[in-house]
């Protein structure tokens, strides 16, 4: 008989041999059932499997002990809808036989079924699923009603209600505005606002507000940091002159649309009054209550905003705003939704127009309700000359002084005052390192190498080639191999070869050139010229390599024109006969047979 403490220590070490044995046996199980998931086409399934794993980015639901904090955010997010706000203007009445548009039931029907599941209920409490299930029936019900909305131009408060779920800004709250109120809203309205989205778009035309670059076909922050950069780099080449570029913040943008304003500026545009009118109701007296962990605050009816999370709001402010345009040649305003960006280009030490540019957006701002925070507004003086005067006159709005730094976040990248991209490499090289964590958690689950590549694709490669048109041309030598150097160590953790940034700058640049060229309504169009031998576009005069090796100087060497197709027209005449391009001699000259031979 063993003694006491022997059995015990046996004991424990089956114990602890059968639990090392069990857990490896469901690390096992739980790598088969991911890599079923990524087999059997279930992304959702794999990318929840694969971030339990690697615990990345593991969400915390927002909770508070506070009980008035739901009403006190409510009260917040509506400070902008005050009495002083809701002006009297004048819009026109509508006629007793006017036209309203008319949907049909085709169109309530793909919508439907286009629902996506995963998304929340709005205050209705009907799911997505549901409606989606439902589609056939449903569609002529709510056909009805979307028509008689139209019709009327007013919309069913229940349909424009809506839950506020306050999103965290940053890890750390500091204060109420470090929230974001995002609206959930009926999923049946978001479909009648996706149906009425076509129709918009649809009358407005597609040169208006070409300098504002969201929520448009064929756009991108890339487009708007491209256009901003070639401004600014074209102008440097020229002697004695410097640029200037203020980033605009906006407080609220969205909470501060006054909803007459905007209508009337939709007339201007040429939508339908009727649909304007109906625009004005739906964004008028909604009630809105806000949620937190269960607390629900009281409600409150809003006059004032486009609410985040609806479907037509970004569109509608983007119309809102197509009249924030430059009064001077030598300025430009360029717009990504709310992001504003001036770019001032100064000659000869005179800013008089750029001074005029900022005082004349300041007036546009305060006519408009939007609020101009001038405490984040930045500004980035961009001054290459040898004997620059370092002590360039601040900028004030309204009194206050507009702080001028050397590195800005614009829309994902990383500006400096030199126009360098080594502060942005730094960035992108240091937030993939740290992905590579995760990627190397997933090698020693044991992860395929299929499954380890799509998780570098999405996750590190995103990373390092986001807007990468705009910055890879132009990186030093040094700072590619950095780069270089995060794609090999991910190499060798996956165990197979991975495509080399070079080839995705070179396959992006050709892509995004391409699709430019041939969108005439694009700012960057007209840098594309074609050459009278139509083999090529006329290359950009650059006479520095940082604009050398920029975006559209690159993006124009990198494609050939396409050529246009030969005519149709047929001329019997021997002498006359032209040939347009040599892959048609032999069409044209068998033709030409043809013809000769069955002449009398």
């Amino acid at each position: 008989m063993l003694p006491t403490g022997l059995e015990t220590r046996l004991a424990y070490s089956r114990a602890r041999s059968e639990l090392k044995k069990g857990i490896k046996q469901a690390k096992l199980q739980y790598k088969q059932q991911i890599e079923e998931h990524f087999i059997n086409n279930n992304p959702r399934s794999m990318w929840r499997g694969i971030r339990t794993m690697t615990d990345y980015k593991h969400s915390t639901q927002l909770t508070s002990r506070d009980p008035t904090l739901p009403d006190t955010l409510n009260s917040f997010f509506a400070r902008f809808d005050t009495a002083g706000s809701r002006e009297a203007v004048h819009l026109p009445q509508l006629e007793e036989q006017h036209q309203p548009l008319v949907l049909q039931k085709h169109q309530v029907t793909s919508t439907l079924r286009r629902i996506n599941t995963h998304k929340a209920p709005g205050p209705d409490k009907v799911s997505g699923q549901t409606l989606k299930t439902c589609a056939d029936q449903l569609a002529g019900v709510f056909l009805d009603i979307f028509n008689l909305s139209l019709q009327l131009a007013t919309v069913p408060e229940c349909l424009k209600s809506s839950t506020i779920i306050p999103v965290p800004k940053k890890r750390s709250i500091t204060s109420l505005n470090d929230y974001r109120p995002v609206a959930l809203t009926p999923v049946i309205m978001k479909c009648f606002e996706r149906i009425l989205l076509r129709y918009i778009r649809d009358f407005i035309p597609a040169n208006l507000d070409s300098l504002q670059f969201a929520y448009r076909a064929n756009r991108s922050t890339e487009d708007a940091v491209s256009i901003t950069l070639h401004t600014a780099l074209t102008h440097l080449q020229h002697p004695n002159t410097y640029v200037r570029m203020l980033f605009v913040d906006f407080s609220s943008a969205f909470n501060t649309v006054i909803p007459d304003k905007l209508v009337l500026k939709l007339l201007e545009v040429g939508l339908p009054a009727s649909l304007c009118h109906w625009i004005r109701d739906f964004l008028t007296n909604r009630p809105q209550v806000v949620r937190i962990s269960g607390s629900t605050s009281s409600p409150l009816v809003l006059n004032t905003g486009t609410p985040q999370g609806c479907v037509l709001s970004p569109a509608l402010f983007t119309l809102f705003t197509h009249d924030c345009v430059a009064i001077h040649p030598t300025n430009t305003v360029v717009k990504y939704a709310d992001d504003t960006t001036v770019v001032g280009l100064i000659s000869d030490n005179n800013e008089t127009h750029y001074r005029e540019e900022i005082l004349q957006l300041t007036q546009w701002c305060s006519a408009n309700n939007l609020v101009l925070n001038t405490g984040k507004t930045k500004e980035v003086i961009v001054d290459y000359r040898r004997s620059r005067r370092t002590d360039h006159t601040p900028l004030l709005i309204d009194g206050e002084v507009v702080e001028r730094v050397d590195n800005i976040k614009f829309l994902g990248l990383h500006i400096t005052s030199d126009l360098s991209w080594n502060t942005n490499t730094s960035h992108l090289v240091k937030k993939a390192q740290q992905r590579l964590f995760f990627l190397r958690k997933l090698r020693r689950a044991g992860l395929s190498s299929r499954l380890l590549v799509n998780f570098y694709r999405a996750m590190i490669e995103s990373i390092l080639c986001l807007n990468m048109t705009v910055w890879y041309g132009s990186c030093t030598g040094l700072e590619r191999k950095q780069l270089t150097r995060v794609v090999r160590t991910a190499q060798g953790i996956v165990g197979c070869p991975l495509p080399d940034l070079d080839s995705i700058y070179t396959d992006r640049v050709k892509k995004r050139a391409g699709s430019i060229a041939m969108d005439s309504s694009h700012p960057g169009h007209r840098l594309f010229v074609p050459l009278p031998s139509g083999k090529r576009y006329r290359n950009i005069r650059t006479t520095t390599n940082r604009l050398r090796n920029s975006f559209f100087p690159t993006a124009v060497r990198a494609i050939t024109p396409c050529r246009p197709p030969p005519p149709t027209h047929i001329i019997t005449s021997q002498s006359h006969i032209h040939i347009p391009h040599p892959h048609t001699a032999i069409l044209f000259c068998t033709l030409h047979c043809h013809i000769i031979c069955t002449l009398p």
